[in-house]
């Protein structure tokens, strides 16, 4: 097995940046994700804006609109290594 180097963090993001971002990355606007997840609009801004809090079940609704885990969306700077060691 060939030497390689892990990945390292190079910026922390909050809940609503992650939302941003994936949605971004998919080329969704904040109305199509609205239309695609049955979330209004108006809420997924105030989520993307951190003014609302994405909440287990948003998030798990937005995990499936945006098809990923939602643990992806709730613990954008969760570090194993930090967490484990408490």
């Amino acid at each position: 097995m060939k030497e390689f180097t892990a990945a390292r963090r190079h910026i922390d993001v909050s809940v609503g940046e992650s939302v941003r971002i994936l949605r971004e990355l998919q080329e969704l606007s904040q109305n199509e994700l609205a239309d695609i997840s049955g979330i209004p609009q108006s809420t997924i801004s105030a989520i993307e804006n951190d003014r609302v809090s994405l909440g287990v079940e948003r998030a798990k609704t937005l995990a499936r609109a945006l098809k990923c885990h939602p643990a992806v969306l709730l613990f954008p700077g969760w570090d194993v290594d930090v967490e484990s060691a408490a």
